[in-house]
């Protein structure tokens, strides 16, 4: 390919995290700040959060569609650079028990993690307490199978779990450094999956959100009674200040500034 892309090679991140100051007059202030840092592309795995083929929020399922396609296409790249992908869909692995991929993730030997490190736990800045459908929908029911169609299983180079433990074996059999993690919903399963931000914080696993492609369960109805994407840009933040740092896809297609 000639397209510039280094797909062998190093990518350049754009690490954006929050952070808490002092301005003029002794008052305190949260600014944010944008770090790059050159990292292995062997040395990073992406983890595609809980994309589903469906979802109980008809919202919720079109935002998923509408993300997917342009995912793989991210994906695609960054395999194609060398950085692995970890399929994560919840509660669906049965639907990929025979798969390579699959069976690949499960023989990776078991490694111990270390003990949670102790980490406040501060309030989400949305109320999520209705579920967050901004469709009228209340009632949460797993209605998904699988991956979402539109996003493409490498069985040669990919691989598939939903569980911590079994990607956290795997991050040490392939000497990954620096995780990536991207897909939904990101004030729930992106934040507390086993295979997710908190846990991997705890263990001391290097963890970023690709911001740009993730979503939020959250209903303008509930406070603070903002646009969904608002509300979205408000958890993206929160991650920020309290947990890890922040890209954008723009780093894994090699068109960041």
């Amino acid at each position: 390919m000639n397209d510039g892309v280094d797909y062998q090679g190093q990518l350049v991140l754009h690490f954006r995290r929050g952070y808490l100051t002092q301005a003029i007059g002794g008052h305190n202030v949260w600014r944010t700040q944008t770090i790059p840092r050159t990292v292995p592309a062997d040395q990073t795995a992406i983890i595609v959060c809980d994309m589903w083929d469906k979802h109980w929020s008809k919202g919720a399922a079109e935002r998923t569609a509408e993300m997917a396609p342009y995912m793989n296409e991210v994906l695609t790249v960054a395999r194609r650079r060398g950085v692995q992908i970890i399929h994560a869909p919840s509660d669906t692995l049965d639907f990929y028990k025979d798969t390579l991929a699959r069976q690949r993730i499960r023989l990776a030997p078991f490694v111990p993690p270390p003990e949670d490190s102790d980490r406040p736990v501060p309030p989400l800045p949305i109320d999520d307490s209705d579920e967050g459908s901004d469709t009228g929908e209340t009632e949460p029911r797993r209605v998904w199978t699988r991956q979402h169609a539109a996003i493409h299983i490498d069985q040669e180079a990919d691989v598939i779990s939903d569980n911590g433990q079994e990607v956290y074996n795997f991050l040490h059999q392939q000497g990954i450094r620096q995780v990536l993690i991207m897909g939904v919903h990101t004030n729930m399963c992106i934040l507390n999956r086993s295979f997710g931000i908190k846990q991997m914080v705890k263990w001391g696993v290097n963890i970023a959100l690709v911001r740009d492609l993730t979503d939020a369960m959250y209903n303008p109805a509930m406070p603070p009674y903002v646009s969904h994407n608002e509300g979205t840009q408000l958890i993206v933040g929160y991650i920020e200040k309290f947990w890890c740092p922040t890209i954008t896809s723009e780093d894994l297609l090699g068109t960041s500034g």
